[in-house]
């Protein structure tokens, strides 16, 4: 299970639509395998196929463990990701990524999300997701379809830059600077 390099921004790989996974097979639990590694390495908490280079509709997502979120450490890995339902009700809430080291900026999103795909077997799944998790759920779709975090910024005066490497931070703390606390 190697760490593969990320993707970063400036590479036009990111623009293009991922595609569907006809069929799950051994090289897909392989490079599930090598994307979780790969996100863990790089202290992420999700992390879409095509930000190691491969267009196929693979997410993984992996929240830290705290007292907000209790059931964190659950690993979700979805293949053809797809949100089936989402909230009317949004959010506003820090997001950084791996693929744009040092930014992270104010992103609304949909509270409430049903992720359906398949899981790492190929068996049917259903993610019904609110709050951090919903965020990151959607986020990492977006990856798939070559949205990156900062098209959904509606001000530019709400990205910024922050120290590399601390943007899961960042984004676990929901800070924004100058906004007396969290989002």
């Amino acid at each position: 299970m190697p760490v593969r390099p990320i993707v970063l921004s400036d590479n036009p790989l990111l623009r293009k639509k991922s595609r569907r996974v006809r069929r799950v097979s051994p090289a897909s639990q392989q490079l599930i395998d090598d994307m979780v590694e790969t996100m863990r390495a790089a202290n992420g908490i999700g992390l879409a196929a095509i930000q190691i280079g491969v267009p196929e509709r693979i997410i993984v997502a992996q929240l830290p463990k705290d007292e907000e979120n209790p059931e964190g450490d659950t690993l979700y890995t979805v293949i053809n990701p797809k949100l089936a339902r989402k909230s009317h009700e949004m959010e506003d809430g820090v997001e950084g990524c791996l693929s744009i080291p040092g930014w992270v900026g104010e992103v609304p999103r949909h509270r409430v999300v049903t992720v359906k795909g398949l899981d790492p077997q190929g068996r049917a799944v259903r993610i019904k997701a609110e709050g951090f998790l919903a965020r990151v759920l959607q986020h990492e779709i977006d990856h798939c379809d070559s949205i990156l975090f900062i098209d959904r910024i509606e001000d530019p005066e709400k990205i910024w830059p922050v120290p590399e490497g601390e943007e899961e931070a960042a984004e676990a703390a929901q800070e924004v600077p100058g906004g007396g606390g969290k989002v």
